[in-house]
């Protein structure tokens, strides 16, 4: 009997003894940091070299150069703009190709205080989570920003040229993709609140007519006042919100502990017999 309470006690104890001191979470901390500079680094001098600093700024372009005249250009106003727009394009897009690695490196910082059970979903969940942050980017390249464009084009009155500020631009353009790439989170957002039992399934579902509602405001402060791209976010939102709730459903059997579910399967088999 006694053995028995030992091996439940260690069994609940899966992380007894581990706790480390407060320097070493500093050095541990560190050295994730370093690692994150390390990738930032590598992924700037892969993108400089191609396609540059140039290629970036001609790609990001591309939306707003096919609704303007043929030999129509974005111009810098500002004196250093030259410089420092395709900079910080460069810098953005290093993020965002070194996002899964920043998002491993804080997975392996707090990888030693999660259980085993807990362990199990997180590299799935950090795949998951950088796909569709590509992809709300992507949606915004691709057809977002075109349809936006051509909507505002029709309001332009014919004796106006429209010759952006490359800065302005590159800080509108910025602003979505960071507003879409996190709006796109929302099914990882679902899944965790239901793993770590702060919300139900059974809720999410009840509060499905209020997200709608809070998606729509969401998107009419994200995004420039146009209708097309607040649809264009609203719209993704719900249905993610959809996908989040299936989602769920994996995600809090698998995340399960072992004990959990061996009780569970008791109580099953106790109902009925």
């Amino acid at each position: 009997m006694a053995d028995s309470d030992d091996k439940n006690k260690d069994k609940d104890d899966e992380l007894a003894g581990t706790e480390q001191p407060f320097v070493q979470h500093l050095v541990e901390l560190r050295d994730r940091l370093l690692y994150c500079v390390y990738g930032l680094v590598i992924a700037g001098i892969l993108l400089s070299i191609w396609p540059g600093p140039g290629g970036l700024i001609d790609l990001i372009a591309m939306p707003i150069r096919a609704h303007m005249p043929p030999d129509a250009k974005l111009i810098a106003i500002g004196v250093f703009s030259p410089f420092f727009v395709p900079l910080k394009v460069l810098m953005m897009t290093a993020v965002l190709l070194a996002l899964p690695w920043l998002m491993y490196q804080a997975w392996m910082f707090v990888a030693p205080g999660l259980y085993s059970h807990e362990k199990r979903f997180a590299l799935p969940l950090i795949f998951f989570g950088s796909l569709l942050a590509y992809t709300g980017i992507g949606f915004v390249q691709f057809f977002v920003l075109d349809k936006m464009f051509s909507f505002i084009q029709k309001f332009t009155p014919a004796a106006v040229a429209a010759t952006p500020d490359i800065s302005s631009y590159v800080e509108a353009i910025l602003s979505l993709y960071i507003a879409f790439g996190v709006a796109f989170q929302v099914p990882i957002v679902v899944m965790l609140l239901v793993r770590f039992e702060m919300v139900t399934i059974e809720k999410l579902k009840s509060f499905r007519g209020y997200f709608i509602v809070v998606a729509f405001i969401v998107a009419a402060v994200l995004t420039p006042p146009d209708v097309v791209s607040q649809l264009a976010l609203a719209v993704p939102m719900c249905i993610l919100y959809e996908v989040g709730i299936i989602g769920a459903r994996y995600f809090a059997q698998s995340g399960k502990k072992p004990d959990e579910e061996a009780d569970k399967e008791n109580a099953d088999s106790s109902a009925s017999s």
